[in-house]
């Protein structure tokens, strides 16, 4: 494939992620322009990586056949209109990192008819460990979703949804679900350490823990239901902690909380887009 020019409005830390990554995987320097509000990330980016700057978010887009708006939702209306002139005369690809923000909004604020693939990635592609969903509108073609999967695959693994709603359950799934990984592994420490293992210890044991089983379910073909029975042996120790996960209702209370977050998401794009 041949390399198209990358453009990144914003230069935080998804889009450095996002830059070492293609960087890693063998894209050329030269191909990637940034601009940012702040001079200081945008001086930073220049010199970590040897890409070029751009003054202003016009000057980027003039040029550039993919464009990657790297800002927060609350801003991005605002950088649309800035940029909506010369996305009209270049008509790049336009791809959208901002959690929560609707194509439609972005495509009207764009000054409409435009490509436009829209990804939820999430945290974990600061450590090349992420995972993204991309969807794209009925104006992206095959080139362009080539290019957006080659761009979130730097950072990790990728996947197209079929509708666009779809993005509000990932968000739910993989877009939050760091955090819910984060408050087991809190949990089971504080655990331990009740049951007399000292902070350090504790801590250890459950990152390396959570580490160990997670690379097991990557790297087997069997489900994580069977993975779980694998382990549990008829009346042992873990049998009897997976009861009392099931007693207390373990499996509904992930639910429920998946579901309060595909909500949120959803009434989030709606006021975002509202602008």
């Amino acid at each position: 494939m041949k390399q198209p020019t990358l453009g990144f409005i914003g230069a935080g830390n998804m889009a450095t992620s996002l830059i070492g990554g293609l960087l890693a995987n063998g894209f050329a320097a030269g191909n990637i322009r940034v601009s940012d509000s702040d001079p200081e990330k945008l001086k930073s980016a220049k010199h970590r990586f040897g890409v070029r700057s751009c003054p202003d978010n016009a000057s980027l887009v003039d040029g550039s056949q993919v464009v990657i708006l790297a800002v927060k939702p609350q801003t991005l209306a605002l950088v649309c209109r800035g940029i909506a002139e010369t996305v009209q005369r270049v008509r790049p690809l336009v791809i959208s990192i901002a959690a929560g923000v609707g194509e439609a909004a972005i495509d009207r604020w764009l000054a409409g008819d435009q490509a436009i693939v829209r990804c939820m990635p999430n945290t974990p592609a600061l450590v090349g460990a992420g995972a993204t969903a991309l969807h794209g509108n009925a104006k992206t073609h095959r080139e362009h979703r080539d290019w957006a999967e080659m761009i979130m695959r730097s950072v990790g693994i990728s996947v197209w949804v079929e509708r666009e709603e779809l993005l509000d359950a990932v968000t739910a799934l993989s877009g939050s679900g760091p955090a819910y990984f984060f408050l087991l592994m809190e949990a089971m420490g504080k655990a331990a350490i009740k049951l007399g293992l000292d902070f350090d210890t504790a801590r250890l044991l459950t990152q390396q823990t959570a580490l160990g089983a997670a690379r097991i379910a990557i790297e087997s073909e069997e489900t994580p239901a069977e993975l779980r029975v694998r382990v549990t042996s008829p009346g042992g120790t873990t049998e009897r902690a997976i009861a009392a996960f099931e007693h207390a209702g373990f499996a509904r209370i992930v639910e429920d909380a998946m579901r309060a977050a595909r909500d949120r998401a959803v009434a989030l794009s709606q006021q975002l887009g509202e602008t």
